[in-house]
């Protein structure tokens, strides 16, 4: 993972070995880090089939663009076969999968970065989300799921514990 000073521009010449990743696994390779930054990036490689599963970002939207491989890009209207240097824009709200082809796919996601995770007061008896949220916490990245149903961290893929 790489990170830097506020203000200090990132590099990376070249992509991380992409063939690290065995049939059906999900890995972030690379991730932009660094307290002062104002944008969230990954770099997701797809084993061969792999799939992450149907999610929705419901609160930013997210550029996706793709690396190298193949695979499809699934919402409730469409299936987009992806390609290199194919660019999906997923607004927030969108619900979408993504499934890496035979020979899998690697590629980009990019949006703000998340704000921090406030404490909200004032939650009626029955309401609201349950006091532990460990269950939304991805064991890869530490990224907390948005969406309370959620299956798969929509930062690097991983599956949540459930």
């Amino acid at each position: 993972m790489e990170s830097s000073a506020p203000g200090t521009p990132v590099f990376l010449p070249s992509p991380p070995p992409a063939d690290a990743v065995g049939e059906g696994r999900i890995r972030v390779l690379w991730a932009l880090g660094g307290a002062g930054r104002d944008l969230d990036a990954n770099l997701v490689r797809l084993g061969a089939g792999a799939d992450i599963g149907e999610h929705t970002e419901t609160v930013l939207g997210v550029l996706l663009v793709v690396v190298a491989g193949s695979g499809e890009l699934r919402t409730p209207e469409q299936t987009v076969e992806l390609a290199p240097g194919a660019v999906a824009w997923l607004p927030a709200g969108t619900t979408r999968s993504v499934r890496a082809g035979a020979e899998g796919l690697t590629y980009t996601t990019s949006h703000r970065r998340r704000p921090p995770l406030g404490i909200t007061t004032g939650l009626g008896a029955g309401t609201g989300e349950p006091a532990c949220l460990a269950d939304r916490v991805c064991a890869a990245c530490g990224r907390m799921a948005a969406d309370a149903e959620a299956r798969f961290c929509a930062r690097c893929g991983e599956k949540l514990a459930r």
